[in-house]
């Protein structure tokens, strides 16, 4: 089975992009099933009903997001009733929206994708994540109601994400890290046959600040005194994700590599794809 996750799309640049190439993507790499983390699609703070739709149009299977995920204040509205977009699962009881949901790929198989937001350097403070997965895990376990497993961890601390990565080990078949937009070069299959990578980086101009014009945050670093508002960076988008291959026995992981296309970083497809 074929899995593409793609990083945060951040404003108008990452969005578009997103669109255009996606359905290209599921064509010629004859993909099943497609996550895309949405959560700064809207300016580079949250997403909008209508964002969230187009991503959807796109060929996007389930939008997963994060911390920036009420930014717009519409998404308390809609997350309520679009059982494909997901925000962290660890917000207390009551939040809007849902955290997980188990939904049909192009090839039958049914998928299991969670949002689950870290803790450390992360606000706001949510419920402990290894706590939500186990919850998660045990209500849709991997070889029973689920044929593959999927989770979203947003989260800023690298060592965090390992460790959840460890936690979870053989019992998912992706932990794909999310939030800080830079791609890592630890895309891996851990001990037990969880797929893994630290950061899935964005989609986004990375001639900027983490997708955002680079003036403001190198004058807040530099005098420490706000000028103005952060702003989504607006040149050409590099689209960053990962590729997956899951095992129709197993649902574990057997190849994961990166997706980058685009300028300024080293493009590269996953070589199982070409």
């Amino acid at each position: 089975m074929r899995i593409l996750f793609l990083g945060d799309m951040v404003g108008r640049t990452g969005r578009t992009a997103v669109w255009q190439r996606l359905p290209g993507f599921i064509s010629d790499f004859r993909l099943d099933f497609v996550v895309v983390n949405g959560e700064n699609a809207a300016g580079g703070f949250g997403i909008t009903e209508e964002i969230f739709q187009e991503t959807l149009k796109a060929g996007a299977d389930v939008v997963t997001t994060g911390n920036h995920v009420w930014d717009q204040r519409e998404a308390l509205s809609f997350a309520s009733r679009e059982e494909r977009f997901l925000r962290p699962a660890n917000f207390p009881r009551g939040t809007p929206g849902r955290g997980s949901g188990l939904y049909l790929a192009r090839n039958g198989a049914r998928v299991l994708v969670a949002n689950i937001m870290g803790r450390i350097f992360m606000q706001p403070d949510l419920d402990d994540p290894f706590r939500t997965a186990e919850e998660e895990l045990a209500a849709c376990p991997l070889g029973e109601q689920a044929d593959v497993a999927i989770i979203d961890f947003h989260a800023e601390a690298t060592s965090e994400k390992v460790c959840f990565g460890h936690f979870v080990d053989g019992r998912v078949s992706a932990v794909i890290g999310t939030h800080t937009h830079q791609p890592t070069a630890d895309h891996q299959i851990l001990n037990g046959g969880t797929a893994y990578i630290t950061d899935a980086g964005m989609c986004g101009d990375f001639d900027s600040s983490l997708g955002f014009d680079k003036e403001e945050p190198l004058n807040r670093f530099i005098t420490k005194v706000p000028k103005g508002r952060f702003e989504a960076a607006n040149g050409p988008a590099t689209i960053c994700g990962v590729g997956l291959e899951i095992s129709d026995r197993t649902g574990l992981a057997e190849k994961i590599a990166p997706l980058r296309l685009g300028p300024r970083l080293e493009e590269t497809i996953p070589p199982f794809w070409r």
